[in-house]
């Protein structure tokens, strides 16, 4: 499994994402955000961080970028593309998946461990449904969109990750941010491409007492194949 990850101004978990994927064992390489070229890769990797300094709205200048028009493209051809914290905020402005990522309810940055289940029944069989303890950091990762779409969403079982306890329950006191129905990650509705807040590639290794992150995306590169 070949992975690209792309490198935007700003972006500060590109080469994080990079060797997590290279540790549980795939092949991944650096895309430039002003290079159209996706190299082949099997799957596009847009990662965290603040995209040209997060100006206007996080993300609203990077889907804009030379390097989107060919993801775009990647994506409608049944392509596979992950966004991860930024990278959910600029497939959003971009279209590519449903949906807003608005300020947190509090109004504040928020860099924490949290825990979140997987809703999406596409990914059950690789991913217990259980609690995966995952790191956040992010000022707007508060998801919303309107009763039409989340309507939408549950129907087609796009709810990727909820915000859960430590025991994978759902519920208003473990949502960090205020997202609605406590969402943590969609896909879209050909379920090719995925956005989540939370950063699986922050706990991907033993070093960092805590591989949560490898299992889900091990689990996310299963779906590929």
């Amino acid at each position: 499994m070949n992975f690209g990850v792309i490198t935007f101004p700003g972006s500060n978990c590109d080469q994080d994402m990079v060797l997590a994927l290279r540790r549980i064992g795939f092949s991944a390489q650096s895309l430039w955000h002003q290079n159209p070229d996706l190299k082949g890769v099997d799957c596009v990797v847009l990662p965290g961080g603040f995209s040209y300094g997060d100006y206007l709205r996080s993300g609203a200048i990077a889907r804009f970028a030379p390097v989107m028009e060919a993801v775009s493209e990647f994506a409608s051809k049944g392509g596979y593309v992950l966004g991860i914290c930024n990278g959910f905020q600029i497939l959003t402005e971009a279209g590519l998946l449903p949906g807003a990522l608005l300020r947190n309810a509090s109004t504040r940055f928020i860099c924490k461990n949290v825990y979140i289940r997987p809703e999406a029944g596409l990914m059950k069989q690789d991913l217990p449904v259980k609690a995966y303890q995952i790191p956040i950091a992010h000022g707007e990762g508060n998801y919303f969109c309107d009763s039409e779409t989340l309507q939408k969403l549950e129907a087609n079982s796009q709810i990727w990750f909820r915000y859960s306890d430590e025991a994978g329950n759902v519920s208003p006191e473990a949502n960090p941010n205020g997202s609605l129905g406590n969402i943590a990650g969609v896909c879209n509705a050909n379920k090719n491409v995925f956005g989540m807040m939370p950063h699986p590639e922050r706990a991907a290794d033993a070093w960092l007492n805590n591989t949560d992150g490898a299992d889900i995306l091990r689990a996310f590169a299963a779906c590929l194949n």
